[in-house]
């Protein structure tokens, strides 16, 4: 084992137990690469495979400092954690309904995000807040028909967060774009949503890709401008 892997894993570990003990509470912002780097003596190379690490196990989210991040009721989520665990580190307890899970061929989205094959995975699912027992956001996951994906429509989703069935399956956000606009919803999506046809809602597109560029999700969810909007940071 490297001598850099070593110290790589000496910061994790020092930083998870900070997190998991409560001393850096949920949505405390950590250091900079900077300091950080200076705080245990390593370049911040050292410093950015620990921070991989953390947000991989769900412990951390990091953003640059510039792009755009989804707020609930004024507080920030970072979404490529998932919705569910976004929203919990800010204790917003909510319960999801998988609506379908099924194989679909879309030819116009793989044209959109150039892929080869129009096949994907949709996985369609809502959300409610438990304590209000209101609908705040339908979403629909479309996934590349890899291995560990193309079984969900016959095994389904279960108890398992969707995040964490990527993955396993070896789809691993590392950058993409996220769009917003508005529209009124349709009457299915009425139902689902428990509004009335023609409500107003947030329509937010997100396309996520790996490291190396190949594509891993993309989300089109109806979000409740109720509770969400959208901020963008820049400088």
């Amino acid at each position: 084992m490297s001598e850099v892997r070593l110290k790589h894993q000496r910061i994790t570990e020092v930083l998870a137990k900070e997190i998991r003990s409560g001393r850096r509470p949920p949505g405390e912002q950590l250091p900079g690469e900077h300091a950080l780097a200076q705080r245990f003596g390593v370049s911040r190379t050292t410093v950015r495979a620990a921070l991989a690490e953390l947000s991989e196990a769900g412990l951390i989210a990091t953003r640059t400092g510039k792009g755009s991040y989804v707020l609930f009721d004024g507080r920030p989520l970072d979404d490529r954690l998932g919705w569910a665990r976004a929203l919990a580190t800010q204790g917003i307890d909510t319960r999801v309904r998988t609506v379908a899970v099924r194989g679909v061929r879309e030819e116009p989205l793989a044209a959109e995000l150039g892929l080869p094959e129009p096949e994907f995975v949709c996985v369609e699912r809502t959300r409610e807040l438990v304590a209000d027992d209101v609908v705040v956001s339908y979403e629909r996951s479309f996934l590349p028909p890899v291995p560990g994906i193309r079984e969900l429509p016959e095994r389904g989703l279960e108890a398992d967060s969707l995040t964490d069935v990527m993955g396993r399956a070896g789809l691993r956000p590392d950058h993409g774009e996220q769009r917003l606009g508005g529209r009124r919803i349709d009457a299915r999506e009425a139902e689902l949503l428990r509004r009335s046809p023609g409500d107003w809602f947030l329509d937010a597109r997100r396309t996520s890709r790996a490291a190396d560029d190949s594509f891993v999700e993309h989300v089109v969810s109806l979000l409740d401008p109720e509770h969400f909007r959208l901020t963008v940071e820049f400088g």
